[in-house]
């Protein structure tokens, strides 16, 4: 099999060359091989779970959808009237996105990109802050995205809380007993005979959210939570000082 690094670049160009069914296989240190069928993630606004729908529409001003994959958020922004930046790590998604029409696609690092202007909404859906890889990275994860905001701007995202994963006889405890935080997890992805290479995801429980935005200088609200631990939240600069030296 054929290593490369963008496995969903290549999975998504052949949706678009009329390849209907793809999927995507994926591996992780923690649940049993999944897949991605590739059709969804060319998904329009009526095929989007509510949360994301809830998201999209609380968006305001200029927005950096980050993470933005093959582009659908993007495009139902655009389609709004909305001045919107498409970020996305992948070239292969990057060009997808051409092909569909998103205005502003941006190939960058979140990290290390330096955009022209400031955004009023960051946009983080489909668990986009998985980017940060593990807790203890968020403290340049929260300055980066103060970095790129306006003043009176916002940071919108959705996560779950993986707990229930580990809800069962045989590994209710793991949690509690793991050497790293439960939500950190490592993923692998395969397309056809191409794979990619091994990396850190972070999914992150709304408690340990709110907990580490206010130790770095935000304000976090939980506006929707499932029923089977996804939620979503809107961060806000905080006017109080705080631990942020930025």
């Amino acid at each position: 099999m054929q290593h490369i690094t963008d496995v969903m670049g290549l999975a998504c160009a052949d949706y678009l060359n009329g390849v209907p069914n793809g999927k995507i296989k994926v591996k992780s240190n923690i649940v049993e091989d999944d897949v991605i069928p590739v059709p969804y993630l060319f998904r329009t606004f009526d095929q989007m779970p509510p949360i994301e729908q809830q998201a999209l529409q609380m968006c305001h001003g200029r927005v950096l959808d980050v993470g933005a994959g093959t582009g659908s958020h993007a495009l139902w922004l655009q389609q709004q009237g909305f001045d919107t930046t498409a970020l996305e790590m992948s070239p292969g998604l990057c060009n997808v996105m051409r092909q569909r029409g998103v205005a502003r696609p941006v190939e960058a690092d979140f990290f290390a990109w330096q955009p022209e202007a400031l955004y009023d909404t960051l946009l983080m859906l489909m668990n986009g802050i998985g980017l940060v890889g593990k807790l203890d990275r968020l403290p340049e994860f929260y300055h980066r995205a103060k970095q790129l905001l306006a003043p009176g701007g916002q940071l919108l995202l959705d996560s779950s809380d993986i707990a229930y994963l580990f809800d069962d006889e045989e590994t209710q405890d793991l949690p509690e007993t793991f050497d790293h935080y439960y939500g950190e997890i490592q993923y692998q992805m395969s397309y056809k005979q191409a794979k990619g290479t091994r990396f850190h995801w972070l999914f992150i429980d709304p408690f340990m959210l709110a907990h580490t935005a206010e130790e770095n200088g935000w304000d976090c609200d939980i506006i929707h939570q499932g029923e089977n631990g996804e939620y979503l939240a809107r961060l806000t600069p905080s006017q109080a000082p705080s631990n942020d030296r930025s």
